[in-house]
């Protein structure tokens, strides 16, 4: 594996730039390197989660209803898919509240892409339609540094051969890998 700082490396692959390993990160990655390690691992071997798994189809249910007149598709570059754009502020919708810190993450990562790969600064807004909240977030040097480590952190459980130790959380029974991470 290359000795590159994975923030440059992720910099250079997402420029289209020749790199000796490839490497990329999504919105969800963010959340999952926050949520569960391991879940990212599963995830980063495209290991498909239970669709049917009340979370997800709530979580569906939410991207599919909410905003539905501003929706489009805004997928960036394959890597990166904001939900929205409104008043040109980059809108990331989230069925609930619980896991803030995760769905923040994601909607930074999504501002640090948008100004060091394509070169446009924008704020965003996490919204939360069924409770009705939304909260202004910034890509801030603090926040900068946030996604940068966290970018650092994904690298390194992605590279990892094997997935990280299953640890019983509060969420577990709610994920979506949740019989496929305790039956392995």
């Amino acid at each position: 594996m290359s000795e590159a700082d994975p923030v440059e490396l992720l910099l250079r692959s997402a420029r289209d730039e020749a790199v000796d390993v490839s490497f990329h990160v999504t919105g969800v990655m963010m959340q999952y390197y926050v949520v569960c390690e391991r879940e990212l691992w599963f995830e980063s071997r495209d290991i498909e989660i239970d669709r049917d798994n009340p979370s997800v189809v709530r979580g569906t249910q939410v991207d599919n209803t909410a905003y539905e007149d501003k929706r489009r598709n805004l997928s960036i570059d394959g890597r990166i898919s904001p939900d929205l754009l409104d008043d040109g502020r980059v809108v990331e919708v989230k069925p609930s509240s619980s896991l803030i810190e995760p769905a923040r993450l994601q909607l930074l990562y999504y501002l640090w892409y948008l100004d060091r790969v394509a070169g446009v600064e924008k704020n965003g807004v996490l919204a939360h339609p069924r409770e009705k909240k939304r909260e202004t977030v910034e890509l801030t040097d603090e926040a900068v540094q946030r996604v940068e480590d966290a970018i650092r952190g994904i690298f390194d459980v992605v590279k990892s051969d094997s997935p990280p130790t299953a640890e019983e959380r509060p969420f577990c029974e709610s994920c979506a890998y949740y019989d496929f991470c305790w039956s392995c």
